[in-house]
């Protein structure tokens, strides 16, 4: 991986959109996920989740307002039709419309200089737009800009190519999680730190499950968390991690994988006791061994 320069753009074709319409979108979505939507400002990206009842994270989304009644929700395929219809339960008399706008759009990837050329601005969950291509900052990774490209479909940013499991090994090392349908109903935000990542908002109203990821934080309760590990095969998400201290059950699950050149690398949300101490192995206690790897970002300690 030294000798790689990541540099260029991929398409992303496991990514779609849920287009929000309407004077009442972002008041709506606020009251819906765990971000602020009614005073995101121009130039500013939102990272969210969408919870059930019970706080368990059923979809999360990089959302950007595009005018005063239009706010888009970027988020895994896998999870998009069950998610729109989920939340289209709550609109009622709300006027907002939210529809599947994946057709409208083509998603794209860029790292490198080739993201750096395109948004000078390189703190995260910043928005762009340039020409008919609305960009997103992404956090770094590896040492390398990122952003997310979203135009009006067949309409990709110029740059090299770059094969998209370079991208997915990136996203993997960013250490922030886009849940896939694999992992539906399985976390609390936090478990995939974004409390840490700009993905909750604390200070704002209720939304579902809100009660129980305030009260995981504030009270001490967080023993799992997200951490970024390698191994020496294929990840798979939902696939259980299991600790030598306790080989019985397992401690902890892949989130999110990449595999490139012959390296696998994933996102895994662990009970941070199993980090401490003990060996870790993928699908059983006497499965291949695991790396634990350093978090880009500090964790927001619990109270």
């Amino acid at each position: 991986m030294q000798d790689f320069i990541f540099n260029g753009q991929t398409p992303l074709p496991h990514l779609g959109v849920i287009k929000a319409q309407g004077v009442d979108a972002a008041h709506f979505l606020h009251n819906q996920l765990t971000q602020d939507f009614l005073l995101i400002q121009d130039g500013e990206a939102r990272l969210a989740a969408f919870c059930n009842a019970k706080g368990r994270m059923q979809a999360s989304f990089l959302g950007i307002k595009k005018s005063a009644e239009e706010i888009l929700l970027i988020c895994d395929l896998s999870l998009l039709a069950q998610t729109l219809k989920h939340l289209s339960m709550f609109v009622l008399r709300s006027k907002v419309k939210l529809t599947d706008a994946s057709q409208e759009f083509s998603i794209s990837g860029c790292i490198g200089k080739t993201a750096s050329d395109l948004m000078h601005d390189a703190s995260h969950w910043r928005h762009q737009f340039l020409e008919s291509t609305d960009l997103i900052s992404l956090y770094p990774s590896l040492g390398y800009s990122r952003v997310l490209c979203i135009a009006p479909f067949g309409a990709l940013p110029s740059g090299p190519p770059i094969d998209v499991d370079a991208w997915r090994w990136a996203e993997v090392h960013s250490g922030v999680v886009m849940l896939d349908v694999a992992c539906l109903e399985a976390f609390v935000p936090q478990m995939l730190n974004y409390e840490s990542v700009g993905g909750v908002n604390f200070k704002k109203g209720c939304y579902p499950g809100q009660e129980v990821v305030a009260r995981s934080q504030f009270r001490g309760t967080l023993k799992r968390r997200a951490f970024i590990v390698h191994g020496s095969s294929p990840f798979q998400s939902g696939q259980e991690i299991f600790s030598s201290q306790d080989p019985l059950q397992p401690c902890g699950m892949v989130v999110q994988a990449a595999s490139w050149r012959n390296q696998f690398a994933a996102i895994v949300s662990l009970q941070t006791q199993a980090t401490l101490k003990g060996a870790l192995h993928l699908g059983s206690s006497q499965g291949d061994a695991l790396q634990l790897q350093d978090l880009p970002y500090p964790l927001l300690e619990d109270i």
